[in-house]
């Protein structure tokens, strides 16, 4: 928990009980919850926290680049704690959202930017596809 406080305060972030729940929520799950899915699953543990105050610090903590906001196309926002470029694989059935680290980006990125002279500053690389528990249905 010091770590997390730590890395909001680097970010100039006040450091509330709210903003440590939910950046503590993020980076110990690989799911990729929806601003709702982390409200309802904080809700217990504290009550008081509004709705708002989840959309509130997510866009905080994205834009300090402590969490990166994915959006896969189902009219809400997912986020990821993990903000090293990375691949997401998106099921079309069951709607998750997983990581894929093993594609060589750097080799895509160069091969883009000799090509067509852009300076790329990001990128965002979805598949789509069904999952292998869908697949088993």
């Amino acid at each position: 928990m010091k770590e997390l406080a730590q890395r909001l305060k680097e970010k100039n972030l006040k450091v509330t009980p709210q903003r440590l729940a939910i950046f503590q929520m993020l980076s110990k799950t690989e799911e990729h919850p929806s601003a709702e899915t982390i409200y309802k699953s904080l809700e217990a543990t504290h009550p008081t926290m509004s709705l708002a105050t989840v959309y509130k610090t997510l866009d905080a903590l994205k834009k300090v680049n402590l969490i990166q906001e994915l959006n896969v196309g189902e009219d809400c926002f997912r986020y990821d704690a993990n903000t090293n470029s990375h691949p997401h694989l998106i099921c079309v059935s069951c709607r998750e959202v997983f990581d894929m680290g093993s594609i060589d980006l750097d080799h895509i990125r160069s091969n883009i930017e000799k090509e067509t002279n852009f300076k790329l500053v990001d990128e965002r690389l979805y598949f789509y596809g069904i999952c292998p528990k869908c697949q088993n249905k």
